[in-house]
């Protein structure tokens, strides 16, 4: 006789009663899906691992500890048979067939009326892959298979528009430090499903050219100002987007409420009555130093770390750091944003009595195929910028983690 396909379908066990036979290791794998499915679930085994009775013990499952008897699966929907008794096997398979009770069996897939698939989650959709071949039966390829994939629609690089739920909004996405990988998966997902992107420059760059044609791509620093403020301009043009029922993206380097002005926008949104997402990001105050080999806290040197703006300098009005406090604390102090501002703030730290010789690192372009990292002291650091030419974008450590690591200096 011919050999056919299984017939895939989506088993609907909400309160209906499902049995499964056996208390080990295949069903320890089991039970949770049909746990989340709401299934009226009985374990029949004399024994069970530790987290299968657990299981039974947070009444989420039904034990009778005993082995099978007969009659054990009317009434059942579905049964799992996963026991070490092939001769118990075959008879709760018999019975299955005369109760017409879908069966998986472990030990005997072709003995059974049903198999169960390699299955993975994403996003409210879930992805579950057969091998149509019986005599090419493979279970390790199926799971890959389903990992793929899965993995394809988590990070966006497998792209399955929504249609009939999609709905118009704006998601703030943190797109990390500036490596495309290092853009969370959420992140990349939205990404893949915008019809618009609002990109700042600091974003990754990189993700911009792998979206589909139809995206219009907007670079925040070329919105059109005129009688707006910069800020103001951009959460016009995400408002006015996301009112023509578009998806919108706004790509933000880092993360968003990081230095980022993430709330000003999800405010502007909220004030508008447009639905926001906040997806947060890497934020560059720690994973540009760890690209570098630094680490901001450190057993026995730094127990805290601080992240300040430095692009308002120390003496001016408009500032709202306590520099003079921040001299006095002995943890790693991170700045963002302050290159060009390093020699004021260095002469402000030292004079309110941290170390001339505290060491310093500047990481440029962290996490890009153009980092580079230029160490100095307080003392020197402002003199160092300037003949190493360092320009922003970059990520200054102050404190003694910077001699830490093995990239650190001689």
């Amino acid at each position: 006789m011919a050999e056919h396909p299984a017939y895939p379908v989506g088993l609907r066990l909400t309160g209906r009663r499902v049995v499964v036979l056996g208390g080990g290791q295949v069903a320890q794998r089991r039970l949770p899906a049909l746990i989340a499915a709401g299934a009226d679930i009985v374990l029949v085994s004399p024994r069970a691992t530790p987290s299968v009775e657990a299981m039974a013990d947070a009444g989420e499952i039904t034990w009778r500890k005993r082995p099978y008897e007969d009659g054990d699966l009317a009434d059942a929907w579905y049964a799992l048979i996963a026991t070490s008794d092939r001769r118990a096997n075959e008879a709760a398979s018999t019975e299955a067939e005369r109760h017409r009770v879908w069966c998986v069996r472990s030990d005997d897939a072709d003995a059974a009326t049903a198999w169960t698939p390699a299955t993975g989650h994403s996003e409210g959709v879930t992805v579950a892959v057969l091998t149509t071949d019986a005599r090419g039966r493979d279970p390790r390829h199926t799971a890959a298979i389903r990992d793929a994939v899965v993995e394809g629609l988590r990070d966006g690089t497998l792209v399955a528009p929504h249609h009939r739920t999609r709905t118009a909004g704006v998601a703030l996405v943190g797109g990390g430090p500036g490596d495309p990988d290092l853009i969370t998966v959420r992140g990349r997902r939205l990404l893949a499903e915008a019809d618009v992107v609002i990109a700042d420059r600091l974003g990754p760059r990189d993700l911009l050219a792998e979206l589909p044609p139809h995206v219009e791509v907007i670079d925040a620093a070329k919105i059109p100002y005129g009688r707006f403020m910069a800020q103001e301009a951009i959460n016009n043009a995400l408002i006015e987007h996301a009112k023509q029922g578009k998806s919108v993206v706004r790509l933000k380097g880092g993360d968003p409420f990081v230095f980022g002005r993430g709330m000003e926008e999800a405010q502007a949104l909220a004030e508008a009555g447009i639905p926001c997402t906040v997806v947060p990001g890497i934020s560059s105050s720690i994973s540009v130093p760890g690209a570098a080999g630094i680490p901001v806290t450190h057993r026995g040197i730094a127990h805290e770390f601080t992240v300040v703006s430095g692009h308002v300098a120390p003496d001016d009005e408009r500032s709202l750091v306590d520099w003079p406090s921040l001299a006095k604390l002995t943890g790693t102090l991170v700045i963002l944003m302050g290159v060009d501002k390093i020699g004021r703030i260095a002469e402000t730290l030292v004079a309110h009595g941290k170390s001339p010789d505290t060491p310093v690192a500047l990481v440029q372009e962290g996490t890009t195929a153009a980092q580079r990292r230029v160490d100095a002291t307080l003392a020197t650091v402002a003199e160092t910028v300037r003949a190493q030419e360092v320009k922003p974008p970059a990520v200054i450590v102050v404190g003694d983690v910077v001699r830490v690591g093995p990239q650190g200096p001689v």
